[in-house]
């Protein structure tokens, strides 16, 4: 039982106990508290038994009950939460494996964020420190530029606030100011430029669209918003080939992602889009590079495409379609999940 909260701005008073204490019933009244006590039932005939190996195998999601908005039960639940996490874990690398609790710091970044503030034009890339200990302003070994880069103005984020980071360890996570450099997958090493992390997989987009500014006096800022929500892993975009020009397709595992695709062009780059949706809803990466996909026997509405780096991509319009490419050409082989290496 909770009251007061002042909408989130304090932590609510509430009142802990077992449901079937006389106190509950008093206070919510027979019928609530009948519904309630049926709510939990179902509850426990629905969910399955508390299993912490299995949560953290991930076999198992645990549920919590609470209000952001009232400020209620936030607390417990970020206290379980950290209590549930598993500790950091080993990572396969082009080295071996990564401890975590190496003294070498190791990390690699997972998400590229532009526009965090609006005002400053900034990108954020976050990175999740693997091993060793990060410390504000060191230098360390970026593996696919091949070169050294200082980690300057490390900072964490809590909602809209940010805080400059000094320190960090594994299993941390950390922002830093990107310049252009950073990608989603690379790698960041201390003294050993050989370490590679496994590539991050690119999931298959199952919604696909051709996409043109509506002005194209804006193709510049079109081209930038593309590629930055690109980076950031919001889209996926392909370049259909020999056409005579550029045609941009960009591919969403949600539809809700090409309505923040236009959202954002319109309020970060002043662009609005018209979106052309295509029947396709299969990506499938070419395997071999010694196949030339334009002598491949395809159905006619089987698109092919490059991806942002140049590999060549088949897009389906259903699953027939992929078995009979797979049928008339005995050596197609095709992925479902592409990696990104850059």
């Amino acid at each position: 039982m909770f009251e007061g909260g002042n909408h989130g701005q304090t932590i609510v008073s509430s009142t802990k106990g077992s449901v079937d204490d006389k106190i509950f019933a008093e206070l919510l009244g027979e019928h609530y508290h009948k519904k309630l006590c049926e709510d939990i039932e179902l509850l426990d005939m629905a969910g399955d038994a508390f299993d912490r190996k299995k949560i953290q195998q991930g076999e198992l999601t645990p549920m919590f009950f609470g209000s952001a908005m009232t400020n209620f039960g936030v607390q417990p639940f970020l206290e379980e939460f950290l209590e549930l996490s598993p500790k950091p874990g080993i990572k396969n690398s082009t080295e071996g494996e990564v401890d975590p609790e190496s003294d070498k710091f190791t990390g690699f970044v997972f998400k590229i964020q532009a526009n965090m503030n609006p005002a400053h034009r900034d990108r954020i890339a976050f990175i999740r420190i693997c091993s060793g200990r990060f410390s504000r302003g060191m230098s360390v070994y970026h593996v696919q530029q091949g070169k050294e880069v200082r980690l300057s103005q490390p900072q964490q984020f809590m909602a809209q606030e940010r805080t400059i980071v000094e320190e960090a360890y594994a299993g941390d996570i950390i922002g830093v100011f990107d310049p252009g450099i950073f990608h989603i997958g690379d790698t960041l090493s201390e003294g050993n430029s050989n370490l590679k992390f496994e590539g991050i997989p690119i999931f298959p987009a199952e919604h696909f669209a051709k996409v043109t500014p509506v002005d194209t006096m804006k193709r510049k800022q079109f081209i930038k918003g593309i590629n930055q929500l690109s980076e950031e892993g919001t889209i996926q975009v392909f370049k259909q080939i020999d056409i005579g020009f550029e045609s941009l397709i960009v591919g969403v595992v949600g539809v809700l992602q090409f309505e923040v695709l236009e959202y954002r062009l319109k309020q970060e780059y002043g662009v609005d889009l018209r979106i052309q949706r295509l029947p396709h809803k299969h990506a499938r990466w070419i395997v071999s590079n010694d196949i030339e996909p334009r002598n491949l026997t395809l159905t006619s509405t089987t698109m092919v495409v490059h991806d942002e780096d140049e590999r060549y991509v088949l897009l389906f319009e259903n699953e027939w379609s992929i078995r009979w490419a797979e049928e008339k050409n005995p050596s197609l082989k095709l992925h479902d999940i592409a990696k990104r290496d850059f």
